[in-house]
């Protein structure tokens, strides 16, 4: 597995893991995932090291110990998250509008070249972009914006068939999930009805376009 990671990108994860959930609450059953395995399995690091990164995130004052010895962003770590999370979806609209990447390609490419860019130039950026509200996969580039809109939206798990739903978001932090979206025409912006959810079997279907869809339990927990 890589073990290279840098500051910004376990700040852009935890930030992920506490939005839009809101502020990272673990459960206070044992059987709950710890923080640092959460981080490790998106990252693909082991969980060693997320352990020793959250140590020295601690350390510099960019999280702090919850009540449950969970990390959670401090005031300068939720700001620098925000930060590097708003250039990630800008960078993403340049490679899909200008650079013609497709949107799964893009997080990718995003992850990669992202720190190359100074805030000035990524301000320029969003200015020859045209300011867009959102990445390619339905994020809000204002991470305010996205943060209001979290009560508003639901994951396709939470839902009860029937249902009729509109895809607004894709979650991005696995690589081959965000391909499988795509490659099933799961796109924000979609309309679909869920025909039956089985939670506790973690099986979904989906009509979309007057088709029925299967869609499984880790497609399915991510804001759809």
């Amino acid at each position: 597995m890589a073990e290279r990671h840098s500051v910004d990108e376990y700040l852009e994860t935890i930030y992920f893991l506490a939005f839009p959930i809101g502020e990272y609450s673990p459960q206070a059953s044992g059987s709950s995932p710890t923080l640092a395995s959460r981080v490790a399995e998106m990252l693909g690091v082991s969980r060693a090291s997320a352990g020793e990164m959250l140590k020295r995130l601690e350390k510099e004052g960019l999280v702090r110990r919850g009540e449950h010895k969970e990390a959670l962003l401090t005031a300068a770590g939720r700001k620098r998250a925000e930060k590097v999370v708003r250039k990630h979806r800008i960078v993403e609209r340049l490679l899909t509008d200008f650079m013609g990447y497709t949107a799964a390609e893009a997080h990718v490419y995003a992850d990669d070249i992202g720190e190359t860019f100074s805030d000035d130039m990524v301000e320029r950026m969003e200015e020859k972009l045209g300011y867009p509200e959102r990445c390619p996969h339905g994020w809000p580039v204002d991470p305010a914006v996205e943060q209001a809109e979290n009560n508003e939206l639901a994951p396709l798990a939470a839902l009860e068939a029937p249902a009729k739903a509109t895809i607004v978001r894709l979650a991005e932090h696995d690589g081959e999930l965000l391909h499988w979206f795509y490659d099933e025409g799961l796109v924000p912006g979609t309309k679909i009805e869920v025909r039956d959810a089985q939670p506790a079997a973690g099986h979904f279907t989906v009509r979309r376009e007057g088709e029925d869809q299967a869609i499984g339990e880790k497609a399915a927990e991510p804001p759809l």
